[in-house]
């Protein structure tokens, strides 16, 4: 069971590291689908840190700190669910997959850490 929770938060932790850094360069794609979804690029850099605290807090959980591990991963999930509610709201689904995709990561990550009770 604790290599399946290694794989998942490592998977998750690179996606999320990834899309922290293109969060904070306002990469292009990341403005477009901000726009769509009607946030303000303004608050980019905000949501490239929480995504990268995420990472981060679900790497120390990897590295035996159990509880900041559990609340990173609760973390990351409530933020997905809020990117796809915002995905909802807006009626822009041709691309929620992405936000879906990041949702299941991270609660993937957040039952394997309480499974493994770490």
């Amino acid at each position: 069971m604790f290599l399946t929770y290694a794989v998942v938060t490592v998977v998750t932790i690179a996606a999320n590291a990834v899309e922290a850094v293109a969060n904070l360069m306002k990469a292009r794609f990341v403005v477009a689908n901000a726009a769509e979804v009607g946030v303000p690029p303004s608050w980019l850099p905000v949501l490239g840190a929480l995504k990268g605290a995420g990472a981060v807090g679900l790497l120390l959980g990897l590295l035996g700190v159990g509880f900041i591990g559990t609340a990173a991963a609760i973390g990351l999930v409530l933020f997905f669910i809020g990117a796809v509610v915002a995905h909802i709201r807006a009626r822009v689904f041709h691309n929620i997959a992405f936000a879906g995709a990041f949702l299941a990561l991270a609660a993937a990550s957040l039952v394997l850490v309480l499974a493994v009770g770490r």
